[in-house]
């Protein structure tokens, strides 16, 4: 513990210095963004040739010259199947291998240094398929930048917020398989009073606890936000915060503007992606995200991989992660579906926006007597399983059936121990189905 403690003061301090510096980022112009990107590009496709055998293969021919994000849409996408399937052949780094960021998942309790400065995370996401993603040292300081830039922009600029400090309320996983878990762990500081409610508490816990702290933000799923929009109508949640943040899931228009009427404070959501860190953020000033455009290349495309034009959702995305070489991600599939905007943001920031994630929603099981049980319970246990290639959930009228898919034996008791000691539903089956 005072190894991690050591190294993760001195990973805040590395983080410190870079936040004027992406404080400039926000304002920069279409033009250097966009040549900020085709130099990372370039940087990062002549890495990944030198030093991945997988990317040597179907991108060796590049000419990095010429190579700028028109010519990048005629190169090959590569999907998680890829990535899994080839992962010690995609890293740049041959120290970092895919079995032994399977065994530190495994192993975590809570967030931990791989490799003495690197991160790895699990996600499965909506398809319940698993990828495991490793993040270096200076990567991983810039996911929490790009995640808190924005927010701390808005609070300087607000003479409320910026009078006190500030005092954060979250309700949300507790697992460091979730990148956006271990990234706040790993640089937490004294600066902001932060309290932390796990989503898989009964309702009237985090009700209570929330009174407790009364802080002037709060950040949840979307579909947390839902339940505690009703407490407040009720009279049982009394707490009023000035910024509230969504993330993790679909933030549907109704659930944005109930929150807002009811706390009369704005809501910024965040697209976050354990392949590209904080893909896309809001800004508190309107509705939608900016995509972090100084770090990725996000690319809208329609089933068959075309570009589809601002104003239309797409069937997916291709992202191309700019700032994190040791895991080269180049137009990798991601299967939200995003409708780009082109009307200009009232924060004056040209970052491309997006509208809110309108892809499918998770729905948090609730049982008849008032228990309810957040899909993130199921992701914390089932994704740090190495075994487990895709998993379903199904609620069952008094609990959950589960299946998964194996590559090697899996300790089915001691997953469904550790899912009944998180749950508070009635009944997990307790025997594996004929």
């Amino acid at each position: 513990m005072e190894a991690y403690e050591a190294t993760r003061r001195r990973h805040v301090e590395h983080l410190l210095p870079q936040i004027g510096e992406h404080f400039e980022r926000i304002a920069w112009s279409a033009e250097r963004l966009r040549a900020k990107r085709t130099a990372r590009l370039r940087g990062l496709v002549g890495l990944a040739v030198e030093r991945s055998p997988w990317h040597r293969g179907r991108l060796g021919e590049v000419d990095l010259k010429t190579l700028d994000e028109d010519a990048l849409r005629g190169l090959p996408a590569m999907t998680k199947d890829d990535l899994m399937a080839n992962f010690d052949e995609i890293v740049t780094d041959a120290e970092v291998r895919l079995a032994d960021a399977n065994d530190y998942i495994a192993k975590l309790d809570g967030d931990a240094y791989f490799r003495n400065e690197l991160h790895a995370v699990a996600s499965g996401g909506s398809s319940g398929v698993r990828g495991v993603f490793v993040w270096g040292w200076d990567a991983w300081a810039t996911v929490q930048l790009t995640a808190i830039r924005r927010a701390l922009l808005d609070r300087i600029g607000d003479p409320e917020l910026a009078s006190r400090p500030p005092v954060a309320m979250i309700v949300a996983a507790e697992n460091a398989t979730h990148f956006t878990s271990a990234v706040s762990e790993t640089f937490a500081t004294g600066a902001v009073e932060t309290h932390r409610f796990r989503v898989g508490l009964p309702l009237q816990e985090v009700v209570a606890g929330l009174n407790a702290v009364g802080g002037d933000n709060l950040a949840t799923y979307p579909s947390m936000l839902v339940r505690l929009v009703g407490e407040a109508h009720a009279g049982r949640l009394q707490i009023q915060p000035r910024r509230i943040m969504t993330m993790a899931e679909p933030l549907l228009a109704e659930t944005r503007r109930a929150a807002e009427e009811t706390w009369q404070a704005p809501v910024a959501n965040m697209w976050g992606t354990s392949e590209a860190g904080v893909t896309a953020i809001g800004c508190f000033k309107g509705t939608g995200m900016h995509l972090s455009d100084d770090l990725l290349i996000v690319e809208p495309v329609d089933a068959n991989g075309n570009a589809v034009p601002a104003g239309v959702r797409s069937h997916k995305v291709y992202v191309t992660n700019l700032f994190n070489p040791l895991m080269p991600l180049i137009r990798y599939e991601i299967t939200d579906e995003v409708t780009l905007l082109d009307e200009p943001c009232a924060c004056g920031s040209v970052h491309q926006r997006i509208a809110d994630i309108e892809g499918r929603n998770d729905d948090t099981f609730v049982y008849g007597d008032g228990v309810s049980v957040h899909p993130h319970l199921f992701r914390s246990i089932l994704g740090r399983e190495p075994a487990i290639s895709e998993y379903q959930v199904q609620q069952t009228r008094t609990g959950a059936a589960i299946v998964v898919c194996t590559d090697d034996a899996v300790d089915i008791e001691s997953l469904l121990a550790s899912l009944r000691r998180r749950s508070p539903a009635r009944d997990v089956p307790s025997r594996r189905p004929p």
